[in-house]
């Protein structure tokens, strides 16, 4: 990975700016500290007043709660302009995070005292101490019970020690605040201690962030750190000015070099174009601005294609500065992306084809810089590949939203051949917290998944916290397992660690699935009596077709079933003849769900109405040819 971008003749340090990303693990409350910090300093207009986590924009990261995509904004404070960027939490979202942090000269660590670090904090905080940025602390939710802030405080100096922090980074300075309740204490233990409001988290950033050091009069330079599309501006090219000035209307060369190789600014220029408005961040508005120098966190409109990592420099090729290509870690997981071919194809959605599903996909990887899309030896099939289960089920429920219809298929981690020759899968580190009493539950589960316990501590009150090393295969689907088997109270995280030996190939479900004989509408009188055969996944009057999986058998075999039957009256009077039929409620997949619950021969259709789980093969006689010709192959 590369550092921020930095330029010779260094001459200038711009005292009237600080640039920070807050990183933090995924709800330890960064969001919320920034409503807080643009409140305090009066970004909001008067009709956002009320807006909670205003920087979860989209729907899926306010349903959610997460952060998914990076999202810059800026506030005054006592004569300075301070540049915010709210990252991503997730391991799987890592691609945001990496190129971020080239934009800012420190980062706003947040930290939960109740929970202190977790694995993610360490994802996102190796990167900014490898690109040597100054850490600021901020203890959050200290009015939580049970917390512990000076633990988290000392936890903190630890995990910045072990991955090997210089003495700069180490002497960071730290702050205990409540980001909901907006206040801070100088002693947390101190129950008489006056509150404090939370515009101390500004001055602390004046203080002690470390202001760009920049040359304005040199050409001007750019590193697009991310991008958005606008309806009326065309692409939207984000990030820091490294050196030089921009004006509106001036002409730029739009610079985008290839991985592994050496940057050439007259070979790697994809073209020239005029600035046609360049905008500046306030609150959670951007505005139009003529000019900006070396320092500065902006937005540039103009150019006909853009990518993340493509630099923005002088016209003149010998003036040029060009930024090595961005590199990210590669992906670990992934999913065949196909046409929906059912019988139900079309009715719900509003792009169906090949065509639109291709320009779709492909069209996510400008700004979407660690997802990877190919195409396949059929043609209505696309294999796309990312950082984990929520990065690829986020793009999905993405695209439903947006009125596409298409089939996926069970996930898979992308193996790689060592230099022996033998075959190496992705490992992940998991680091679990829960109630001592479920610990026993957990640790059997992740044994089966090939799990392997590298620590455990009691933290009394009742909590132990264990650190496994796991394939990352073995993490689909558990997450909703593991919150079920420690009712709700456990804590649960991962990040990436690289790649181990290949454990062989292992059947992830133990039960087999209820498949529709014939299409029709489901009827209580069917369903009633399909119930002691297994879970249903759907209730009556849905309507089904042959090779739809309504539910999952009792036993390790398929079954095929016919749910359509209705009653047959007749004239003929019985004792059992009007008995009330009672339904146990359906279970409902959720996407992750489905995705961790399908085989290699399922699908999962994707509708902006309905998630429907189906065989590959829809006609019985088909698939019971291809599962000879499978186990004949195997055998």
């Amino acid at each position: 990975m590369h550092g921020p971008p930095r330029v010779a003749n260094q001459t200038q340090t711009r005292e009237d700016i600080r640039n920070l990303a807050i990183i933090a693990h995924v709800d330890h409350g960064k969001t919320t500290l920034v409503d807080a910090l643009l409140g305090e300093a009066g970004a909001f207009q008067r009709a956002e007043v009320g807006v909670e986590r205003a920087l979860d924009s989209g729907d899926l990261e306010r349903e959610r709660g997460i952060t998914i995509t990076s999202k810059p904004t800026a506030l005054e404070w006592k004569d300075h302009r301070i540049n915010l960027v709210d990252t991503p939490g997730h391991a799987d979202f890592g691609g945001e995070v990496e190129r971020v942090l080239n934009m800012v000269d420190g980062v706003l660590l947040v930290v939960d005292a109740f929970e202190g670090p977790m694995p993610q904090t360490r994802f996102v905080t190796e990167k900014a101490v490898e690109l040597g940025l100054v850490v600021l602390l901020v203890v959050n939710k200290i009015d939580r019970p049970g917390c512990d802030p000076h633990g988290a405080v000392d936890a903190t100096f630890d995990l910045l020690d072990g991955l090997g922090a210089s003495d700069e980074q180490l002497d960071f300075p730290v702050i205990f605040c409540s980001a909901r309740e907006r206040y801070v204490l100088e002693e947390p233990d101190d129950d008489d201690g006056e509150q404090l409001p939370i515009s101390r988290v500004l001055d602390l950033i004046i203080e002690r962030a470390p202001p760009p050091k920049v040359s304005v009069d040199t050409p001007p330079a750019m590193w697009v750190s991310t991008l958005h599309h606008d309806n009326y501006l065309g692409y939207l090219a984000i990030g820091r000015i490294a050196s030089g000035t921009i004006t509106s209307g001036r002409r730029l060369a739009q610079i985008r070099p290839e991985i592994g190789h050496e940057p050439d600014p007259v070979r790697d220029c994809v073209e020239e174009f005029r600035v046609a408005k360049l905008l500046g961040f306030q609150g959670l508005h951007r505005f139009e601005i003529d000019e900006a120098q070396a320092g500065d966190i902006v937005a540039v409109a103009g150019m006909s294609t853009l990518q993340v990592g493509d630099t923005l420099t002088d016209t003149a090729p010998e003036k040029r500065e060009v930024f090595p290509a961005l590199a990210v870690d590669p992906p670990t997981l992934s999913v065949r992306f196909r046409v929906n071919d059912g019988p139900f194809a079309g009715r719900e959605g509003k792009w169906v084809t090949s065509r639109k599903l291709a320009e779709r996909l492909f069209r996510e990887l400008r700004s979407n810089v660690a997802l990877k899309v190919e195409n396949t030896e059929v043609a209505e099939e696309f294999e796309v590949s990312g950082r984990g289960e929520l990065h690829l089920s986020v793009l999905m429920e993405t695209m439903r939203r947006e009125g596409y219809e298409f089939c996926v298929s069970r996930p898979r981690v992308i193996l790689r051949e060592a230099e022996d020759g033998t075959l190496e899968e992705p490992y992940e580190n998991l680091a679990v917290q829960t109630d001592s009493a479920y610990a026993g539950a957990v640790i059997d589960k992740l044994g089966r998944r090939g799990g392997e316990m590298q620590a455990m501590e009691e933290l009394g009150n009742g909590r132990t916290k264990m650190a496994f090393k796991i394939p990352a295969r073995g993490l689909i689907g558990y997450r909703s397992e593991f919150m079920t088997d420690t009712r709700g109270t456990g804590i649960i995280a991962s990040t990436f660690a690289g790649y181990g030996p290949h454990l062989g190939s292992t059947r992830h479900r133990s039960r087999g699935v209820l498949i529709v004989l014939d299409a029709g509408e489901t009827m209580t009188y069917s369903l009633a009596r399909l119930q002691d055969r297994g879970v249903l996944f759907v209730g009556p009057q849905v309507p089904t077709y042959a090779g739809m999986i309504i539910g999952e058998h009792s036993r390790d075999n398929d079954l095929v079933v016919n749910p359509n039957v209705n009653k047959k009256f007749t004239n003929v009077r019985s004792a059992g003849a009007d008995e009330k039929l009672f339904l146990t409620p359906p279970r409902t997949l959720s996407l992750e769900d489905a995705l961790a619950f399908i085989e290699d021969d399922e699908l999962i259709e994707v509708t902006p109405e309905s998630l429907r789980l189906r065989k590959r093969w829809l006609d019985h006689n088909v698939r019971k040819r291809m599962e000879k010709a499978a186990a004949a192959a195997t055998g």
